[in-house]
């Protein structure tokens, strides 16, 4: 019998989160679309696997076999799938770098560059990624390593290191009330429709509602974007707000959007991220230390 790993990730989400709805966050699907993996999964093994209650899901004997067996097969079967991908990439002298909204900034072409410098004949090949994926490719390893904006679902099994710390401006129709300042104060946005990511996004989402920082206040959504551009028609059309990192008022300067500081409000983090599985990945390595070195001396 052949059992798709997306179903089994979809269990030992469920299995040890102990909710549907904790876990469908986590995997980046829906509610309804994860109680259909698990039901499928269940149809297929010909049994139950998980005791359902107003309480959350509690496994079955047969749900904490399963859940025993299930990491170190999605380990052995996600490390397969790495190095054959790193084998193929390594025959074409190609780093796969995936990145969300603008990366590292002005400092994403210096590490590029300062890569090939250090690697000759290699070229790091950036990857754009939409915000419904926060990692950019990395958790999946599509990508060997990543840009990241923190935090993001998946986050505690990588890698990360820290490059700088940015401030977080609010993103404002030219027409709003609060665009002719030169400064708001974040509680001045608490009762503001927001412009939101995808909720499969998690902590993702979270940090750039600053929903932890708003002394239990709750956040209105206006409207859920996945890309840059619809973010930016969405601010623009006066569906909401967004905060954002102080480099897109140089990055996604845009008619009818405007942005300006805030203060009250926590700073963003910018990190490169890779999994534990490159740790002894020279490329994988030396991008690394480009990255680092780079923001020592910025």
């Amino acid at each position: 019998m052949d059992v798709d790993t997306r179903l089994l990730r979809s269990f030992l989400a469920v299995a040890e989160e102990g909710s549907l709805t904790r876990a469908a966050e986590r995997v980046f699907v829906s509610q309804p679309a994860l109680t259909k993996q698990i039901r499928q999964l269940e149809n297929q093994l010909g049994m139950r696997l998980f005791d359902r209650s107003h309480t959350g899901m509690a496994l079955t004997d047969a749900g904490h076999e399963l859940a025993g067996r299930t990491p170190q097969l999605l380990t052995a079967w996600d490390d397969a799938v790495r190095a054959t991908r790193a084998t193929g990439r390594q025959s074409t002298r190609v780093l796969r770098v995936g990145f969300v909204a603008s990366a590292a900034n002005e400092a994403t072409q210096d590490v590029v560059a300062e890569f090939a410098r250090r690697r000759p004949g290699w070229r790091a090949e950036l990857r754009q990624a939409s915000w419904s994926n926060p990692s950019a490719g990395l958790t999946d390893g599509e990508v060997d390593a990543a840009l990241l904006r923190l935090p993001f679902p998946g986050q505690d099994a990588l890698r990360v290191e820290v490059l700088f710390r940015e401030a977080r401006w609010v993103a404002l129709p030219s027409g709003h009330p609060l665009a002719g300042r030169t400064e708001v104060d974040f509680r001045e946005l608490w009762d503001e429709p927001f412009v939101a990511a995808p909720e499969q996004t998690g902590a993702w989402r979270d940090h750039w509602l600053a929903a932890d920082e708003r002394e239990g206040r709750p956040v209105r959504i206006g409207a859920v974007t996945e890309q840059p551009d619809d973010w930016l028609s969405a601010i623009a059309s006066g569906y909401g707000i967004a905060l954002a990192p102080e480099s897109a008022a140089r990055f996604y300067a845009r008619p009818g959007v405007v942005y300006r500081p805030v203060t009250g409000v926590s700073p963003t983090r910018v990190a490169v991220a890779w999994a534990p599985a490159d740790d002894r990945n020279p490329v994988v390595r030396d991008f690394v230390r480009c990255c680092l070195d780079l923001a020592r001396t910025s």
